[in-house]
């Protein structure tokens, strides 16, 4: 990336050269991407405040570089904490992007990896599996969802530690070719980093992502249907709704993710009510029919019986013929 430098006029030698802070933005690219991540995410607006912040942060470093300030390689590792559902694992994916057309990360690449991916079951096994991975990612980014489960201490004989070594040793040895994000609930991730203070030495940035408001989980909904090509009524609208101030207080909620799995449910019940229609000798299903999920196919959830239950099950299935 060519930093845009002016230089003074000659009738003023003694005014030092100067970059264009905002041709050096516009040329980056990214606000292609900061303003893709502000179109396809909902909510989320303290953690995109902060990506703007750290993207703001380096492109003042490639100034200072252009005009020749000294400035060693900044420390980019970061943690992403959260409750499933939030949006952790895209932002991370956009992170990537952004480091990338900045020119701090040399491959526009992200590696999404758990404690299975590093962690062996053996003596001798760890080491190499978390070297492949690192080898993997090296250049780009290496996101490690659940990174608590990395660190046992109730168990003596895991390898988790091990595992742990090699990545303090990148991180720090590799700090310029390798950007490491971890990522995890809030409460395990702060008991890790106290298990592990190597680590926390070794973040530069701990993003916060807050759970989604009712009215956000509604937006996010309708945004899967379109993807998905369903739609609601307004029976069906108002049923979601109170789907989801009933499911937010049940244990498990993981934010989009349950929400994902709601609608996922309500059309394995569309399907079922449609066929069941047929094969009573209801008519012909049209594009209206096939694309609406009604009312009940949302009530028909377990969420909205007396236990209050995770609502897993679809309802009966049709009976077919079988001849």
């Amino acid at each position: 990336m060519n930093a845009v430098v002016t230089e003074p006029p000659a009738q003023k030698e003694t005014q030092a050269p100067r970059v264009d802070l905002l041709a050096l933005f516009h040329e980056s690219g990214i606000t292609e991407v900061l303003d893709e991540l502000d179109r396809d995410l909902v909510g989320l607006a303290p953690v995109k405040t902060r990506i703007r912040e750290i993207a703001a942060q380096l492109l003042v470093g490639r100034a200072r570089e252009a005009l020749g300030i000294e400035c060693g390689a900044p420390t980019l590792h970061m943690c992403f904490s959260g409750n499933p559902g939030t949006g952790k694992t895209t932002v991370a994916l956009r992170m990537a992007d952004v480091l990338f057309r900045l020119g701090y990360i040399r491959r526009n690449h992200l590696v999404s990896v758990t404690r299975d991916d590093l962690v062996g079951q053996y003596i001798g096994h760890t080491a190499p599996k978390t070297r492949e991975v690192l080898k993997r990612a090296m250049g780009g980014v290496l996101f490690i969802d659940e990174a608590y489960y990395l660190y046992r201490p109730e168990n003596e004989r895991d390898y988790g530690q091990e595992s742990i070594e090699i990545l303090l040793q990148t991180m720090e040895n590799q700090r310029d070719d390798l950007v490491v994000i971890l990522a995890g609930y809030t409460a395990r991730m702060d008991t890790f980093f106290r298990s592990n203070p190597g680590f926390r030495s070794r973040i530069a940035h701990h993003l916060s992502f807050p759970d989604y408001a009712p009215d956000e989980l509604l937006l996010i909904a309708g945004r899967m249907l379109d993807t998905m090509h369903y739609r609601f009524d307004a029976d069906a609208r108002r049923a979601f709704e109170d789907y989801l101030a009933r499911r937010v207080r049940q244990p498990n909620f993981a934010n989009a993710r349950s929400v994902r799995n709601a609608l996922d449910r309500a059309r394995l019940r569309q399907a079922n009510r449609l066929f069941a229609d047929a094969l009573g000798g209801g008519a012909s299903a049209d594009p209206a029919a096939l694309t609406l999920l009604s009312a009940a196919d949302i009530r028909a959830s377990s969420v909205f019986s007396e236990s209050g239950g995770a609502g897993t099950e679809p309802g009966a299935a049709p009976e077919f013929p079988t001849s």
